[in-house]
Parts: structure tokens; C-alpha cells; sequence
């Protein structure tokens, strides 16, 4: 046998021996890699019962404001009152000089306050103003509800007045408009006060709070605040298989610290950090605060 056929031998022996020793060994399996979760922390939240408030501008008004005007012409001889007097009904304004006697005194239409009166020797023609008597009991404050929370608004709902001079009155709503301002998409509202030693005056500034009915809701970090794929407010919680689900939320009020809203089962826990990171369906693995 020469070299070369000994050579291809040698190689064909060890190929064989290669070949049978792959079929008998195991092949080894590495085992592949869980994915890891990503971690967000989470705190617990629970449902409670809460009183939205709806916060307005309002104005006072007087129940009524009258120009009491002569029914004749005459020259004012004498006044029943000055000016920032209050006065009952048919209480006498002013008497003029004329001839036609029965028609000499000008009276008061109402029990009321005199804002403005004529002084004593001016001449009144037919239908000129003797005296304004406005009326302050009852005083009525007005607001605007946007038309977007009207329907949470109605009748006898308890209200809370913050006058600019630091008086504080509580009361009930009196007057709930059905038409909305065409100018300000708007709906008038008032409340009827009590006022009977006129110290409300008239065309005074408050902030009214009106008290609508009662709701279960959340009390939760605005931060925690994200926008769903469909540009959905709402907020991401972790369910109890530390699976990510998004709840669309309704916000009550925003206070100084944290959101009322609703929307969220009773008992959550609410994402509050890396929520941002996270989608709806993930496996988390969760860290309580």
C-alpha cells in the first residue's frame, strides 16, 4: 500500500469516527433567556365618597331699583327724606307747589333705600325722577355656569358666598336658568339672601361655591395624569396579576393636593412612577409605596 492510500486512510477513519461519536453524543441545549419586566411603582388607592364643588364669579343685585318720577310739574317745596335713608312704602319722596292738589306728593312704591333725591326747590317737570329707591331684602347674588356643567346644577343645591368685603353667607340656589346667553354660552344662576339691615350692597363682587350632589371617587396625584393611543385622559394602574390596564378618568376638581376624579374601580393600584414607560397588557413587576 503506498503513502497516499494510507494517508486517505488515516482521514476516512477519523471522518467515520466523527460521524458516530455526533450521533451518540446529547446535543446541548442552552436554555433560553426570560425577558425581564420592567419595574413602576405603585400605590394603593381606594374610592370614597366626595362633594364636587362648581367655583363662580357672582355679582349682587337688588330686588328692585325704581325712578319714582312726578305725575305733575312743580316746584319741589320740601322732601320726606335724604338720600341713604331707608323708607317704607308710600312713604312721601316729595312734595311739590302745584295746583293740582291730588297729585302734590310723590310716594315710595316700596319699603326701600334712597339712593338719589332731588333737593328742595328744583323744578320737576311731568315725569322727571323725584327719588331712586332701590330694594336690598331680599339682595340677590347672580353667576354664569359654563354650559358644559350645567347639568350638574339645579334648584335648592347649598352655596357658599366669599363677598370681596370678607363676608361669608351661606344660602341655597334659587333660580336655575333653562336658556343658555348666546354670547357666552352660559346659564344664569341665582341665589336669594336675606338682607333685612341692608348691609349687602348692591352690585357687590363675590365668589359663589355651589355644592353639587355627592360622588364616589378617587383622590390621585396629577402627575400620574397620561394620554391613551386615542388621546384619552386617564391614568394606568396595575391589576392582580401585575398586568398593566388604562381607566379613562372625569375630573371633579383640581386642589392644591391632588385631582378628584372618577372612573377607577374601588380598590387600585395606580402606577405613580414609570407609567410613562409601560403600555396597556404588560407584565410589570410592581413596588409598593
Amino acid at each position: 500500500m503506498n503513502k497516499n492510500i494510507r494517508i486517505a486512510s488515516y482521514i476516512l477513519i477519523v471522518v467515520i469516527f466523527w460521524m458516530l461519536s455526533a450521533i451518540f453524543v446529547e446535543e446541548e441545549i442552552i436554555p433560553e433567556k426570560e425577558p425581564s419586566l420592567f419595574k413602576v411603582a405603585v400605590q394603593q388607592s381606594k374610592s370614597q365618597e366626595y362633594q364636587p364643588k362648581i367655583r363662580l364669579k357672582s355679582t349682587t343685585r337688588s330686588e328692585a331699583r325704581v325712578e319714582v318720577k312726578a305725575k305733575t310739574s312743580g316746584e319741589v317745596v320740601s322732601i320726606g327724606a335724604r338720600q341713604g335713608t331707608n323708607i317704607k312704602k308710600d312713604f312721601v319722596l316729595c312734595s311739590l307747589g302745584v295746583v293740582e292738589l291730588n297729585r302734590t306728593e310723590v310716594k315710595a312704591p316700596f319699603d326701600g333705600y334712597i339712593e338719589n333725591i332731588v333737593k328742595p326747590g328744583n323744578y320737576l317737570q311731568k315725569g322727571q325722577i323725584c327719588a331712586t329707591i332701590i330694594q336690598l331684602d331680599p339682595i340677590i347674588f347672580i353667576a354664569e355656569v359654563p354650559e358644559f356643567q350645567i347639568n350638574k346644577v339645579r334648584e335648592n343645591q347649598k352655596v357658599k358666598l366669599d363677598l370681596i368685603t370678607g363676608q361669608t353667607i351661606e344660602g341655597k340656589l334659587t333660580f336655575v336658568s333653562k336658556s343658555a346667553n348666546n354670547a357666552t354660552r352660559t346659564f344664569l344662576v341665582e341665589s336669594e339672601i336675606s338682607n333685612k339691615n341692608g348691609l349687602i350692597r348692591d352690585g357687590i363682587t363675590s365668589n359663589m361655591t355651589i355644592y353639587i350632589d355627592k360622588v364616589i371617587a378617587h383622590k390621585i396625584p396629577s402627575s400620574i395624569l397620561v394620554l391613551s393611543d386615542e388621546g384619552k385622559l386617564g391614568v394606568r394602574y396595575v391589576n392582580n396579576d401585575n398586568i398593566v390596564q388604562f381607566s379613562e378618568v372625569i375630573i371633579f376638581e383640581d386642589s392644591n393636593d391632588g385631582l378628584w376624579v372618577a372612573g377607577l374601580p374601588t380598590n387600585v393600584n395606580l402606577i405613580v412612577e414609570g407609567q410613562g414607560f409601560v403600555e396597556e397588557g404588560q407584565a410589570v413587576l410592581i413596588n409598593t409605596l
